[in-house]
């Protein structure tokens, strides 16, 4: 197991310029404004040949009640208590403030191994708060520019040790049990030993996205089982897009907890913008994407063009209605709710609905299930043969319009790949075949295939015409 480094300290003093300076990637938000990081977040850091697990956290508050600042701080301890080593931030230009001494104190009771970093240190304005640093009795602080990257050395120095005398003390402490070792004259099949359902490498990326305050960061914590991402009945707690790593049944999923996102015409603050950017990020680099609507207000415009936009990106995506539990008629609502979503989202058509709580938990084996039925249909390959057979049957059934007084020519169809299913239609005259008959095909398509929901591409080309030159071509060889 990795070595755990936590960057720990008041709001403002670098924390996460640092983090995406180890992690090699610009991760975590970054703005002048104080308080920028409210969750913790986590990344592979990597300083030379050392790779560890690096843990972003909130700014330091003392607050204890149940305010957003003591919930950011319980967050905070939370990293601590996993961290093997602890990098202690302090702003050298502004000197030590009675909150970076309040924190120190805690730090030097906790038994941690702690180290004082005392960022923005470059130049000579520095100095005073080089020197003031080391009041905190927690030794000599390192001079450190996150932003330039200088003092990075010893930064690896620190984590150098801390690697070597984590691999001591697990090496003591695993006692060499020859009762545990194989016998030489037995065979044994790794593939016996393990579960067949497990494979790490087969992880599934899946994007949590939505309106603000539709109740994605209580879903996560719902499915992890454990308070991961701050929540609350403040709208847009959530900043930064978290990833959080679990297993369901064998199987890893990358959940990302992502920023509400609103109107762009009411995105005005340039630190909602970029929330919002990696938000819309996250859908990117994600395979499924699930759709968080607030069962008290679905299908509003915004959720409207955030599933458009899924479609646009060719990711899967499976709708999920929360707040279930807040619905008085279950019944009726959600037959309205499934007509809505077949008649307002038609380039979806048979998009996964499943009405959940993440309060309360109700529902979420039914999401899994659609979540994975949909990456099975996202993954899905069809043999060429069977794609004509059900060309020639919709072509028969409804054969193309002449255009021009010339009719139009419908070859032959195949899949040129998958994620998402993309097919290739050949024709004789590619730019006047109407898009209404496209629309016919890819709605025959879905029905035909059962790929309900998931984006379909049908791209068409010019058949080879061996009289397009004015003579036959032969066939070489």
């Amino acid at each position: 197991m990795k070595l755990t480094v936590a960057i720990v300290g008041r709001p403002n003093v670098g924390k996460s310029t640092l983090f995406n300076r180890l992690v090699g990637k610009r991760l975590a938000l970054v703005d002048d404004t104080p308080g920028v990081t409210r969750d913790r977040r986590e990344g592979e850091g990597r300083v030379g040949e050392l790779e560890f697990r690096l843990i972003d956290t909130a700014g330091y508050e003392d607050a204890t009640d149940t305010s957003l600042e003591a919930r950011m701080r319980s967050q905070t301890e939370a990293a601590i208590a996993e961290a093997d080593v602890i990098l202690f931030m302090v702003d050298a230009r502004a000197g030590i403030t009675p909150m970076d001494a309040h924190f120190g104190a805690l730090l030097r009771k906790s038994g941690a191994q702690v180290h004082l970093v005392a960022n923005k240190a470059e130049g000579r304005a520095a100095e005073p708060g080089l020197l003031e640093a080391y009041s905190l009795g927690l030794g000599e602080p390192i001079a450190l520019s996150a932003e330039h990257g200088t003092g990075i050395g010893d930064l690896y120095d620190i984590i150098g040790r801390a690697v070597e005398e984590r691999e001591q003390s697990e090496t003591l402490a695993t006692p060499l049990d020859a009762n545990a070792l194989p016998q030489t004259d037995v065979d044994i099949d790794p593939d016996e030993q393990e579960n067949p359902r497990w494979n790490p490498n087969r992880f599934l990326n899946v994007a949590i996205i939505g309106r603000p305050n539709a109740g994605k960061s209580t879903l996560v914590n719902r499915l992890v089982g454990e308070e991961r991402v701050l929540t609350g009945p403040e709208a847009g707690i959530t900043r930064d897009s978290i990833l959080v790593p679990w297993e369901w049944e064998g199987r890893t999923i990358n959940l990302v907890d992502t920023a509400g996102i609103r109107r762009r015409a009411k995105v005005q603050k340039k630190l909602e913008k970029l929330a919002v950017a990696d938000a819309l990020r996250s859908i990117q680099y994600a395979e499924i994407v699930v759709l968080m609507l607030d069962a008290t207000k679905p299908f509003e415009k915004q959720d409207l063009q955030l599933a458009d936009l899924v479609e646009r990106e060719g990711r899967a995506l499976v709708i999920a209605v929360n707040k279930w539990d807040l619905v008085i008629n279950k019944n009726e609502t959600l037959v309205k709710l499934r007509e809505a979503c077949e008649r307002l989202l038609p380039q979806l058509r048979g998009v996964p609905l499943v009405t959940l709580s993440g309060l309360t938990g109700r529902n979420i084996p039914e999401l899994m299930r659609a979540i994975f039925k949909i990456e099975k249909t996202w993954n899905i390959r069809i043999p060429t043969a069977k794609v004509n057979r059900f060309l020639q049957t919709m072509v028969q059934s409804h054969p193309p319009p002449a255009v021009s007084g010339r009719r139009l020519k419908i070859r032959y169809m195949t899949q040129a790949k998958s994620r998402p299913p993309t097919f290739i239609l050949f024709c004789s005259r590619p730019d006047a075949l109407p898009a209404a008959y496209l629309r016919y095909l890819t709605n025959g398509l879905r029905e035909r295939f059962d790929m309900g929901g998931t984006p379909l591409r049908l791209w068409v080309r010019a058949g080879d015409n061996p009289y397009h030159d004015g003579k036959q071509k032969r066939k070489i060889g």
